[in-house]
């Protein structure tokens, strides 16, 4: 199975949104974060990468249709390159929101993940620092103009690389038509899914840390 749609956006620009979405119109399953929090033997192969190592992307993707959010988007370059047929998805935001929502959900619970007496969070933490804190951001955080410039300029850079009719630019607040017209699916009757708020963010890691305890 290969990849059909590979995901350019960075992380909290509604990316959980866009990969229930997906899995809706039948591209399932749909890569993303979660899914390497579930598979801890994929946390290895996303640190690899980082270093530049060689990874097998068909053996990664087995199972899935797409892939969207960190850290798949980062490597969107060599996906395309390994899957020629797919088609990009660009997911936009506001850069001053997206930034607001970066440092109030999944960079601070990165921070605190680091403190984990768990070596498996420990490593996946890891893996984030590797694959976007410290790779793409160079752990300049802090730096807010520093961090919205690399968010432009990533995306500028998939916007100046793959040809229009292979490349959707898409907000989740546009629903399913642009969606479901670029991937030349039926529009479904549910509405689109709106997942994963700050606020659904922290609910979903007070549940994980008291599972925990």
């Amino acid at each position: 199975m290969a990849l059909q749609v590979i995901g350019a956006g960075f992380g909290r620009t509604g990316t959980l949104s866009l990969k229930v979405a997906l899995e809706k119109l039948g591209f399932s399953k749909c890569y993303h974060m979660l899914e390497v929090m579930a598979n801890d033997d994929h946390v290895d192969r996303w640190r690899e990468a980082a270093r530049g190592e060689p990874v097998d992307w068909e053996v990664l993707f087995s199972g899935y249709q797409a892939a969207v959010d960190w850290p798949s988007c980062n490597f969107w370059e060599a996906h395309l390159a390994q899957f020629p047929n797919a088609k990009v998805l660009l997911s936009e935001r506001d850069p001053e929101l997206w930034y607001e929502s970066v440092m109030n959900t999944i960079y601070p619970s990165s921070l605190a993940g680091r403190k984990s007496e768990d070596p498996a969070i420990r490593n996946r933490v890891e893996m984030a620092f590797e694959v976007i804190w410290d790779a793409l951001f160079d752990n300049r955080m802090d730096d807010k103009a520093h961090v919205i410039d690399v968010f432009l300029a990533h995306n500028e850079r998939v916007k100046w690389l793959v040809p229009n009719d292979k490349l959707l630019v898409f907000n989740p607040a546009d629903g399913w038509e642009p969606l479901c017209a670029f991937l030349e699916c039926s529009v479904p009757e549910d509405p689109f899914p709106r997942l994963n708020t700050t606020e659904d963010f922290h609910q979903r890691m007070q549940a994980v840390m008291r599972a925990a305890q």
